[in-house]
């Protein structure tokens, strides 16, 4: 069971980038987002009500929780899905795969309990180069494009370094909410807020509903957010925090080979590299925390409560 746990999350996380491509392509960012959250938070709190779990929270608890999801599914998610209209769906995964390092500055820096070794430092340097190598292609062409994914890539820096925030927000505020109705509420907030502004942006007539977009908006609900989300507190209840943490570099994996074998995306000696300086970034990092075991050790369980 173990075993299998562990081959959802890497699969069905690590395919949640090239499902992002493919829905986006028709359907446009914000309005995807809205679709797929709200359905899922929708379907989250349903069941919570249903297995007897509390939904029904104060509004300071609530608003709380909201913040968290807007943070998480639309700093993060929303970003994620505009950036992927620029460049492949596996480089957005590895520039993504920062997000541990953010982890580990602003658990110093909000929550205090953590001090960056000097093995963090060096996961620190080592993903800074390891980004430089993923955007060099982009930072030294002299097209409009080129430019373009640049400044896409870019942006996905800040996205990840919102879901980051969010998820150490939620770890300090200790809302004192289940998790899974927390979850809930988190998802279905961000839910609204897309749809708010996809309504703003005038997304719904530029919506083109194919069978293969809402396929993918289907699989992201069901796979990304039910399956894959259910899988990984299970592996937290029954696995140590720091094996089930291994997703963030595995995903990226995953996510660059679909979409070479799915979408023919290009894969070139600099995402080769690029890709290897990161993960052993995010290793040093992850293996850093553990070996100190402070509170930021548990903050992947609190990553996860916004996919």
């Amino acid at each position: 069971m173990v075993v299998f746990a562990f081959g959802l999350v890497y699969l069905f996380w690590g395919s949640t980038y090239l499902a992002i491509d493919i829905a986006v392509q028709t359907i446009p960012p914000a309005l995807m987002c809205g679709l797929r959250f709200s359905i899922a938070g929708v379907v989250m709190l349903a069941v919570c009500a249903v297995t007897g779990r509390r939904i029904f929270y104060s509004p300071r608890q609530i608003a709380l929780a909201a913040c968290v999801g807007l943070l998480l599914l639309m700093g993060g998610n929303l970003t994620l899905s505009y950036v992927e209209l620029s460049i492949s769906s596996g480089l957005a995964a590895l520039i993504i795969a920062i997000t541990p390092l953010w982890f580990l500055v602003l658990d110093s820096l909000l929550l205090g309990d953590h001090h960056i070794s000097g093995r963090g430092k060096a996961g620190l340097g080592l993903g800074i180069l390891g980004l430089f190598v993923l955007v060099w292609p982009e930072l030294r062409s002299t097209t409009a494009l080129g430019r373009h994914e640049f400044w896409a890539s870019i942006s996905l820096i800040g996205g990840s370094f919102s879901w980051a925030l969010g998820s150490v927000l939620s770890k300090r505020w200790q809302s004192g909410m289940d998790v899974f109705s927390a979850t809930g509420w988190q998802v279905t907030a961000a839910g609204l807020g897309n749809f708010i502004f996809a309504l703003l942006n005038g997304d719904l007539s530029r919506a083109a509903w194919t069978t293969r977009s809402v396929s993918a908006v289907l699989y992201l609900v069901v796979c990304g957010s039910w399956i894959g989300y259910t899988a990984y507190i299970w592996l937290l209840e029954h696995v140590p925090t720091s094996k089930v943490s291994t997703y963030a570099y595995v995903n990226p994996v995953v996510a660059v080979f679909l979409g070479w074998l799915i979408l023919h995306e290009r894969v070139d000696g600099f995402i080769l590299a690029g890709s290897a300086i990161v993960v052993l970034s995010v290793i040093l990092v992850t293996s850093a925390k553990v070996k100190e075991r402070t509170v930021a050790e548990e903050l992947p369980a609190v990553e996860a409560a916004g996919d």
